[in-house]
């Protein structure tokens, strides 16, 4: 009774203890993680499923446990809900006398093996917390295992630890694991008490071999080999014999009878063994040997990096690999070519040209990734790199001229969005000996997989994100073999697919590659197998031949972060044998080895070899091949600068539309990428982007004819800028070019395709002396807000913006960079953290009013224009004639240039952000060695600033005295009194076809007082206007699907999300029933002309004058519903409350994040109301005015025909349509702006090419006798 008391009692305890446990983020002794709110902590026990037994009692002195149940492998299962998505430490607790490693997996990818060491004793008592892995996951219920073939240690409790701040009053719930009172379930077959053996894996269902796949490999192998093909009109004998038995079956298995099914089985084996016989009789596979690598399933994530690491982020050991060959013709045992004496990875294998030896990677000297030779008989081994003790090289390739281009760590780059935690590997060249190394790409991201195309240009993939989606943006790349000719092979200003891996080129094809694509979050590496034909096109899908397994299927597009977690087969290596047929590593299902295959285009997969335990990957013939012609080298070693010279700026769809003569000059900066170990993310470098630090290098002249020449530093990473009369940036390059040296860069125009010919012409600049850069104030460094932007600021800002409050209880933004935040914090997952929000208060509050790129802005390449200065609040304010401030022009361009480089704060990473060490150093050291540039952008250049000269614009004084105008203002009962004078009716719907039609209003002719008279801005002075003739106004804005009518390949395209873009591509503008915006002030007229002849009537757009008219409809307040302070939401979509959900989640397109700080949620805004509308909705959601005119007030801008001048205008703004030239006025506000950019009066211009994010347009049509006022 005492035992029994004394069982009670423990087990009471240990339910409390889980009670304890399984909610409060702290669980153990002192030397548990530490305990924060963003952590949970889940007890061994309380598995989903499993076999691993639970103990209360024995060893179990202290806390429950699971251990060895008697069934092996031993393991346990958790299904956990993570409430954000974010990183995640994961901890063990365990007690163990001695070592007994557990694998730990996520979702069945294997992560790490945890427990790895001794506590002291089996006794919970000493039960000790273990960091396991730190993993990004992503926001949903993912399953953590933990498993060991044999006895476990004696494990407590699960304990994860997220970077991100978890949603207020989560609780953990997990109503289906086990508890402390599950009962034991009991085995049928003994009826011994224990938990079930781990389900052996679903089974494959039974293969179902395709009869028309293997019919169109027999008859393609007969037409295209017919003298060593001759077996071919035998096999398609054979193979209609097993069709027409097949035929005699009923199609679907539960039709058929047992007998039936016994021989739809038997028809199957059939056609699997014609299958394997013919297609493996391919006179494709002339060779007798297959190079491959054999791994143990139990290696380290099967040796295969995320798809945003490299090797350097692998672990280094746990392996058992070989290269080994494999005699596929029969059954014979593989000979081992090369196995390590330690248990490290051997991969990235590339056989000569002569067949004779290969390069690997593995863990060579200093402990560190290297570069290995060796020969096909295992003699001859050395370790190719390793000169430098801190740098890891791997992933090479032979070269046609026998030097060697491999992928090294020696740039001492980090990947920004881990912080840092995955090291940058850049492409080098070596000598066949490894000797006289140069680096060759200078990029901020990733170089994979290198490979010779067959015209001996080097083809790899290059991941880059400068200010563009990170998650879709691994690019094949091509480039001569010395680095020369640097430019896109595929996926440019596409998101689809997020990653190229393993591309190769096909045999005696000029463009075709095979490839095999991935997403970002995803499974590593591997992914669906896809056949590429840039020749086709380079756009999104336009360039994939034919997804394998897939034929008769068109590619489709798909927007994915984690692009083909979901879809089977995995493929691995593929090795073309021809544009139909190829080896690869593959495993077909889920349950499946990775073994190797012969795939083709016809949806067939044979199968040559698979070992049980373990993957079979990176299939190569043994045989000799020819080897791609020399390009010779065309670098000057002597020279440290290159050439560029653009024949025509305007050539490409980069200045599409923009006229001749607006490009005034380029300007050219250059990156400092981060240090490994740190980061650009969110709120690092500025609140929301950029990724990196940018040094501005200067500004080069454009030629009259669109032409340019200048010299450039070579092998530094450059981007361009073409620059407007005032230095604004026309068009933003998110990407660089890098030149070798002596090179001459070449480029058509501006975003030109690449099979776009130069201009045939004697360009302007092409026979002067080249122009040297023109430095940008001073010396090169990194652009720092405190030292470019906050003297602006303080000479002609702060004396108003300081922080304090006016006699009217009103505080305008602080603007001081004296002042640093204090407050920091964000919401969105993958945030710089403690290492973010470095900030000024000044800086927190004037990047606000700037509408940018971001972090991540649309991939598609941008409209001309789309982010120009002109765009932005910050601009538009200081145009209008902000208190009539009038800055100097080095001051304007100063804060032009901020706008143009997306609002950086940080000019370096070791001031404020994290100290790199003694990475300083070692970059510049191998940068100098490799490079041969010497460039310390860690320094802090003070440059003195010119002594600002304020200028003052006239400042209007408020108008005194107001002009009469007779029986104005009025209100909505005359309004509608005057609207109906005289006519039939005072609405028409013409029906345009298609199912749209386009509602008028009539607008009586009459007069107003134009303008603001509070305004000291450029709607004043008040003015009085006459409209002498009445005027139908389309009641709704014109919208996408009545434009597509005149223009069907239009698109309003998206709007960019204030953070990362998880394979989103940003809010829709280009819904049909949204109104149609960035369409130009020409587009908008060509629009009117093309209806005026459809309908037969005189349309246009509306004069200024008429527009503010018919927007008052008779009232004289701010808005036509009453002043700035009445609330809107009825009557207008304006930016209020709602646009809060701007600050979303970045893998989804509208769920809001939870909990957003004012660093997640900036957008200016009136939040004392909410018209619940995010971006511009379908015309017609608000209430009208007293007109019946909908959505004058918000939703979007709209052009006017007027050109833009100071007021007092022309009466009626005649003689506006005569000039296309000049500036366009644009009126009413949209979705972004607050109501007193939203007034009736206010007014905005444009360049009549611009297509602005929010500005569309409504038509009018004169009233030609009242007679036609008909509905």
């Amino acid at each position: 009774m005492r035992v029994q008391a004394s069982s009670l009692w423990i087990r009471v305890s240990f339910l409390f203890w889980a009670l304890c446990t399984a909610n409060s983020p702290g669980a153990g002794p002192a030397s548990s993680p530490a305990a924060e709110p963003n952590t949970f902590t889940i007890p061994a026990y309380a598995f989903d499923r499993g076999n691993a037994k639970t103990f209360t009692d024995r060893w179990a002195d202290k806390e429950p446990m699971i251990g060895f149940g008697g069934q092996t492998p031993a393991f346990a299962e958790y299904d956990i809900p993570f409430p954000v998505t974010g990183k995640y430490k994961i901890f063990v607790r365990y007690s163990a006398a001695g070592p007994r490693p557990v694998e730990l997996l996520l979702d069945g990818e294997r992560l790490a093996d945890c427990c790895r060491s001794a506590t002291g004793s089996w006794n919970t008592s000493t039960a000790k917390w273990e960091e396991a892995a730190e993993v990004e996951i992503i926001e949903g219920t993912h399953t953590l295992k933990l498993q060991r073939g044999g006895a476990l240690p004696h494990i407590t409790a699960i304990r994860l630890e997220g970077n991100q701040p978890f949603p207020a009053k989560w609780t953990l719930k997990r109503p289906k694991a086990r508890t402390l009172d599950s009962p034991p379930i009991v085995a049928a077959s003994t009826g011994k008490a224990a938990r079930p053996a781990p389900a052996a894996p679903v089974p494959d269902p039974d293969p179902v071999y395709d009869p028309v796949a293997i019919r169109l490999a027999i008859e393609d192998l007969t037409a295209r080999f017919p003298a060593q093909y001759r077996q071919g009109p035998a096999y398609l004998s054979r193979l209609a014999a097993l069709e027409m038995r097949l035929q005699s079956l009923p199609d679907q298995a539960p039709q058929r009878t047992p007998d039936q099914q016994a021989q739809w089985k038997q028809v199957q084996q059939e056609l699997a063994l014609l299958q394997r016989e013919a297609l493996l009789a391919n006179p494709l596979l002339d060779f007798e040997k297959l190079l491959l690598v054999k791994r143990h399933v139990k290696g380290p994530v099967l040796g295969l990096p995320r798809n945003w690491q490299s090797n350097s982020s692998l672990p280094k050991k746990g392996y058992d690999d070989e290269i080994a060959l494999l005699s596929w013709r029969g059954d014979k045992p593989l000979e081992t070519v090369f196995k390590p004496q330690r248990d490290v990875f051997v991969g990235d294998v590339e056989l000569h040209f002569d067949a004779d030896r290969l390069l690997f990677s593995s863990v060579g000297s200093h402990d560190r990734w290297q570069v290995f030779e060796v020969k096909l008989d295992g003699s001859g081994l050395r370790e190719l790199t390793g000169q430098q003790p801190d740098v890891d090289s791997y992933d090479a390739c032979y070269l046609p001229d026998g030097r060697i281009i491999f992928t090294s760590t020696a740039c001492f780059v980090g990947v920004p969005c881990v912080y840092g935690s995955s090291h940058v590997a850049n492409l080098y060249l070596m000598d066949a000996d490894g000797s006289r190394i140069r680096q060759l790409c200078f990029d901020q991201e990733h170089d994979w997989c290198p490979t010779v195309l067959n015209n001996g240009r080097v083809l790899y993939a290059r991941w880059e994100y400068t200010d563009t989606p990170h998650s879709n943006t691994r690019l094949l790349f091509h480039m001569n073999p010395d680095g020369t000719e640097q430019m896109e092979y595929l996926g440019s200003n596409s998101y689809w697919p997020n990653s190229f891996f393993y591309a190769r080129p096909i045999p005696n094809h000029p463009t075709q590659v095979i490839a095999v694509i991935g997403g970002h979050h995803d499974h590593p590496r591997m992914g669906e197998l896809v056949l590429f034909d840039p020749a086709q096109g380079r756009f999104e899908n336009t360039s994939a031949v034919q997804r394998i397994p897939g034929r008769g299927k068109k590619v489709e597009l798909l927007i994915r972060d984690g692009l083909t977690k979901e879809s089977w087969p995995k493929f691995l290596h593929p090795y073309p044998l021809s544009d139909k047929y190829f080896l690869v590593a593959c495993k077909p299902t889920p349950n499946a080895l990775w073994g190797l295959y012969l795939a083709d285009v016809f949806d067939n997969l044979v199968l040559i070899k698979e070992l049980r335990d373990h993957a079979l990957l990176e299939p190569i013939p043994l045989r000799e091949t020819k080897r791609p012609p020399r390009i010779p080298d065309k670098v000057d070693p002597t020279r440290s600068d290159a050439l560029v010279y653009v024949p025509d700026i305007y050539v490409g769809d980069g200045l599409k539309g923009v006229p001749r003569g607006t490009v005034k000059q380029l300007r050219l900066f250059t990156y400092h990428y981060a240090y490994q170990g740190m980061g650009g993310l969110l709120g690092v470098v500025g609140v929301d982007g950029p990724w990196d630090i940018k040094r501005v290098l200067g500004t080069v002249p454009v030629y009259a004819d669109g032409s340019a020449k200048f010299r450039i530093p070579a092998n530094v990473p450059i981007s361009i800028q073409p620059l407007d009369e005032e230095g604004k940036a026309l068009q933003l390059m998110r990407s660089w070019m890098t030149a070798m040296p002596g090179e001459t860069v070449q480029c058509a125009g501006c975003h030109e395709r690449q099979s776009t010919a130069p201009p045939l012409r004697n360009a302007l600049a092409l026979n002067r002396r080249p122009d040297e850069i023109q430095p940008w104030y001073g010396p090169l460094r990194g652009f720092s807000y405190a030292r470019e932007v906050q003297p602006v600021i303080d000479a002609y800002c702060v004396g108003c913006h300081d922080g304090q409050a006016r006699p009217d209880g009103s505080t305008p933004c602080d603007l001081r960079g004296t002042e640093k935040i204090t407050d920091w914090r964000q919401a969105s997952p993958g945030t710089g953290g403690k290492r973010g929000g470095k900030f000024s208060v000044g800086y927190a509050e004037l990047h606000r009013f700037v509408r940018r790129p971001g972090i991540e802005s649309d991939y598609h390449l941008l409209e001309p224009m789309e982010f120009h200065a002109d765009t932005t609040e910050l601009m538009q304010t200081l145009n209008r004639g902000h208190y009539g401030v009038q800055l100097d022009a080095e001051s304007r361009d100063r804060l032009v240039t901020w706008i143009d480089l997306n609002c950086p704060f940080q000019g370096t990473w070791g001031e404020e952000i994290a100290d790199p060490g003694i990475q300083r150093q070692r970059r510049r050291e191998l940068l100098k060695l490799y490079a041969n540039v010497d460039d310390d952008p860690e320094a802090v250049v003070e440059v003195k600033i010119p002594a600002a000269k304020p200028g003052r614009l006239e400042t209007k004084i408020a108008q005194t005295k107001i002009p009469e105008c007779p029986d104005w203002p009025f209100d909505a009962a005359e309004a509608q009194r005057r609207q109906a004078a005289g006519v039939a009716a005072v609405t028409r719907k013409i029906d345009l076809g298609d199912d749209v039609s386009l509602e008028l209003v009539r607008i009586p002719a009459g007069q107003f007082l134009m303008g603001n008279p509070a305004s000291q801005a450029d709607d004043a002075p008040v003015h009085r206007v006459q409209i002498e003739k009445p005027l139908w106004m389309a009641r709704l804005e014109i919208t996408n699907r009545l434009y597509h009518l005149f223009d069907p390949t239009h698109d309003s395209r998206v709007e960019d999300k204030n953070s990362y873009q998880f394979g989103i591509h940003g809010y829709p503008s280009n819904q049909p029933e949204q109104p149609v915006v960035r369409v130009s002030w020409h587009e908008a007229l060509a629009f009117c002309r093309w209806l005026s002849q459809k309908t037969g009537q005189p349309f246009t757009l509306p004069t200024e004058a008429q527009w503010e008219y018919a927007c008052r409809a008779g009232t004289a307040t701010p808005l036509s519903y009453g002043d700035l302070n009445a609330d809107f939401s009825p009557f207008a979509n304006m930016a209020d409350a709602k646009l809060a959900d701007f600050a979303t989640n970045p893998y989804t397109v509208f769920e809001p994040l939870k909990n957003p700080s004012k660093y997640d949620d900036w957008i200016p805004k009136d939040t004392r109301f909410d018209d619940q509308a995010l971006l511009a909705v379908e015309p017609g959601r608000y209430r009208p005015n007293a007109w019946g005119l909908c959505d004058m007030h918000g939703n979007v801008a709209e052009w006017t025909l007027s050109s833009y001048g100071p007021y007092p205008s022309r009466a009626s703004d005649r003689g506006a349509a005569e000039s296309c030239d000049g500036r366009k006025v644009v009126r009413g506000g949209s979705w972004r702006d607050r109501p007193q950019c939203c007034t009736s009066s206010y007014r905005l211009s444009y360049l009549p090419y611009q297509r602005v994010y929010n500005v569309g347009f409504r038509v009018v049509c004169p009233a030609l006798g009242e007679a036609v006022a008909q509905k």
